[in-house]
């Protein structure tokens, strides 16, 4: 990948709660990189990557950061490992190379039924197949949450790395995508679950 940049600029705007209101402060790092579908942003933690932004423009990342400022209880350190290393993964999965990440994972910005399913999702839905909102729901024993499904791929905070864009409907469409139709039907070709785009 191209133009990577590193934290802690630009600058988050600070964080003006009251040091008794502040969540304990947790060690981050960001970075921005480039990549076919538009730059990503990418934070880790010591625990592993624990957020993925899509279309990391400066506005984005600015909203970004404020937010894992908030997060995470203080602005972020210059470099973590877990963060090289998922920014070299996302490089070879992008060029082809790479069909499995093994970047450590921190699910700390996800709870409840969305992590749920995401950790089958991540688990269970390897590199080159789809799964249908209804089978995710029933492979987490919620047959009747096909819907919740939708919206827990909507949450996912760590999108490419945990794959949302493998989850499309069952009507052969290829459903929803926060980072939108086309950055899914790009990533999807690059699986070869899709024919590649002529242009």
């Amino acid at each position: 990948m191209t133009n990577r940049e590193h934290g802690p600029g630009p600058a988050a705007a600070p964080d003006a709660a009251p040091e008794t209101g502040r969540p304990p402060r947790r060690d981050w790092a960001w970075t921005r990189v480039g990549a076919p579908i538009g730059p990503l942003l990418l934070a880790a933690t010591r625990e592993g990557l624990v957020q993925v932004v899509f279309h990391a423009d400066e506005r984005v990342t600015r909203r970004a950061l404020t937010r894992l400022e908030g997060a995470f209880g203080g602005p972020p350190l210059p470099e973590l490992p877990h963060l090289a290393t998922a920014a070299d993964e996302l490089d070879r999965y992008f060029s082809g190379e790479l069909h499995a990440f093994t970047v450590p994972l921190d699910w700390s910005l996800s709870g409840g039924f969305n992590a749920r399913v995401l950790h089958v999702l991540a688990d269970g839905v390897p590199y080159g197949s789809v799964v249908g909102y209804q089978d995710l729901a029933d492979r987490v024993g919620e047959p009747g949450a096909a819907r919740a499904v939708g919206a827990a791929m909507g949450s996912n905070p760590l999108p490419v790395v945990v794959p949302c864009h493998r989850v499309v409907a069952s009507d052969g469409g290829i459903g929803g995508f926060g980072g939108g139709l086309e950055a899914k039907r790009l990533l999807l070709a690059l699986e070869g679950v899709l024919p590649a785009p002529l242009f």
